[in-house]
């Protein structure tokens, strides 16, 4: 159960550790911004190539995080928080670590758009608390 823990902890936070290789850093097919993955930019993909190839990562990124929830929600309850704070602590020092590279003006607009984050999270989870309400009552 520990190894499994671990490893799932490690494939969470990867995302996060890859936002945060410098960009002369190797990204081994990471978004460089103008074309999408770079592992396909030698390919010169048309805009519809690039579109279809977002959506399908977009896909599998779904995908990932549905089958890693799944493994999640079999952890009992106290390994469950003790993942969820860990992973807070991790964000927090990351967005920390970010904002001290930022000039005041970029420190407030970085702020700002956290707080819009977290309030696009709150209400998500507000609708699913919904949803999952409306779906009880439909039984």
């Amino acid at each position: 159960m520990r190894k499994s823990l671990t490893a799932l902890l490690l494939a969470l936070t990867l995302p996060t550790l890859a936002m945060a290789m410098p960009d002369d850093g190797p990204r081994h097919g990471g978004f460089d911004g103008r074309h999408g993955p770079r592992m396909f930019e030698e390919l010169d993909l048309s805009r519809e190539q690039q579109r279809e190839v977002r959506k399908l990562m977009g896909e599998q990124m779904k995908s990932r995080h549905e089958i890693t929830q799944r493994y999640l929600d079999k952890l009992p309850a106290a390994e469950q928080k003790a993942l969820q704070d860990e992973l807070q602590a991790a964000q927090d020092q990351q967005h920390s670590a970010i904002r001290a590279l930022l000039k005041p003006e970029q420190q407030k607009a970085f702020d700002e758009q956290l707080k819009k984050m977290q309030e696009r999270r709150a209400e998500r989870q507000a609708f699913k608390a919904w949803q999952a309400e409306q779906a009880k009552k439909a039984q």
